[in-house]
């Protein structure tokens, strides 16, 4: 008798920003619930559901502290935002250069503040490229500040010198706010690197707003009542860190196929595989295409981390019908995943959001739990007909939290090492470990 079959490769569908909150324009349904999914509601017929949160419920997360926490990494060892930016970008900085998200802006000087009117506005590309240019370096006995462009009105500014990252933003977020002041955390108060770093960001920033505030363009936009670009805004600092690679820590080969930098800047950081591919004309058109780069690239992964920021896009229109369209073009897309799960016995398909973005309100992302499902050979299959977030409540996987995700994956892949054995000096999560042989001799 054949041993049953049991699924090698996992095959991660992760549309980013996926859950969202009921709205009286949906009937009190959510988008997902809106949408006319019958692909993924027929893979979640074929597989087990539940739902899942990067950390805990309530907490609204950005997609990168979200997949960061969904690999299994603890949030202590988050380099930040403008780090994985910056190496998913290719600029170049060191080690111990501080880097940040940096965004063009549009400010109203009052009483010696400037309010924030709009940021990353949307400019000429020359005009873009001119302002980019003329606050590109900056140099003070504090260290050196460079802004590396890296599309429309935003870059990352890479700080160097003695500098560390525990600053706090210059970004109001909101309209009508004032520009801040960076400062160091206040548990970092006493810390000179975190003092030097918010010094010469301040620096840097009133440098900007002289040199913008004067630039010839600007001159040349407030003659025909256009708004000038007369600052720079900054925020989600951060620093390289150590962490070991996903290999090391789960026992797994990644590759990681999505359409922004910031994604492959994270994948890289994490020790995997990362390749971006141009968004297709449509999500449906863009997830078909990576899910034709995936299953050509199965041989030599493990995982696969196929992305699509098209749900969270949508979402932050602010408008919920766009994203129930959104969703349903990707469901198209994503049409072979029940043929998948039923004709190729070594996959496990998992589908999921990292995060919930809500489609009204002021809110950038919200912290209810992401719909999630599971198929493949072995999986349970529970009584779940439609994926959505109220019906995979009801599902056999109940709730999953940070580290449960991954170590759920492994068990799946028949991975998971039975608790107590130690075939290594670090407790590894999977069996078998790398091999430390005895040597005879």
């Amino acid at each position: 008798m054949n041993p049953s079959p049991v699924a090698k490769k996992c095959l991660l569908v992760l549309l980013d920003g996926l859950a969202d909150r009921a709205y009286p324009r949906l009937g009190q349904r959510t988008p997902l619930q809106a949408a006319a999914t019958p692909n993924l509601d027929r893979l979640a017929v074929l597989g087990a559901c539940g739902y899942f949160h990067a950390t805990h419920a309530g907490q609204a997360l950005p997609s990168e502290e979200a997949h960061f926490a969904m690999m299994g990494y603890d949030q202590e060892l988050f380099p930040g935002r403008g780090y994985l930016e910056g190496l998913g970008e290719g600029f170049d900085f060191s080690d111990r250069d501080v880097l940040l998200l940096a965004h063009l802006a549009f400010f109203e000087p009052r009483h010696g503040q400037l309010l924030l009117i709009e940021k990353k506005p949307k400019l000429p590309e020359e005009q873009a490229q001119a302002f980019f240019q003329a606050v590109r370096d900056f140099s003070c006995p504090l260290g050196r500040a460079t802004f590396h462009r890296a599309r429309g009105s935003s870059g990352v500014l890479v700080l160097s010198g003695d500098v560390a990252p525990f600053i706090s933003d210059s970004d109001p977020m909101l309209p009508g706010r004032p520009l801040l002041e960076p400062r160091p955390w206040e548990e970092r108060a006493a810390h000179a690197p975190s003092q030097n770093a918010a010094a010469l960001l301040t620096a840097y920033l009133r440098h900007a707003h002289r040199v913008l505030a004067g630039h010839p363009l600007n001159h040349a936009r407030h003659a025909i009542s256009l708004p000038v670009v007369n600052g720079v805004l900054t925020q989600r600092a951060g620093q390289r860190t150590a962490v070991p690679p996903l290999l090391e820590a789960w026992g797994l080969r990644v590759l990681s196929l999505s359409s922004a930098p910031i994604y492959r800047g994270l994948f890289q950081f994490m020790g995997a595989d990362a390749e971006l591919s141009p968004e297709g004309a449509t999500p449906g058109q863009d997830v078909a295409a990576k899910l034709d780069q995936a299953l050509a690239s199965l041989e030599h992964c493990d995982l696969i981390h196929l992305h699509s920021k098209a749900p969270d896009e949508a979402a932050h229109e602010k408008d919920p019908e766009l994203k129930a369209r959104v969703i349903e073009s990707l469901d198209q897309g994503l049409a072979r995943l029940p043929e998948l799960v039923q004709d190729h016995p070594e996959l496990l398909v998992v589908v999921t959001g990292d995060h919930a973005t809500p489609s009204a309100g002021e809110l950038i992302h919200s912290g209810e739990p992401s719909p999630l499902l599971m198929a493949g050979c072995g999986v349970w299959r529970d009584e779940v007909r439609e994926f959505n977030e109220v019906s995979c409540a009801a599902g056999a996987l109940g709730r999953l939290q940070g580290r449960e995700f991954m170590s759920s994956i492994l068990g799946l892949l028949d991975r998971a090492k039975l608790k107590g054995l130690r075939d290594h000096p670090r407790d590894l999560p999977y069996y078998p470990g790398p091999d430390l042989a005895l040597n005879l001799e």
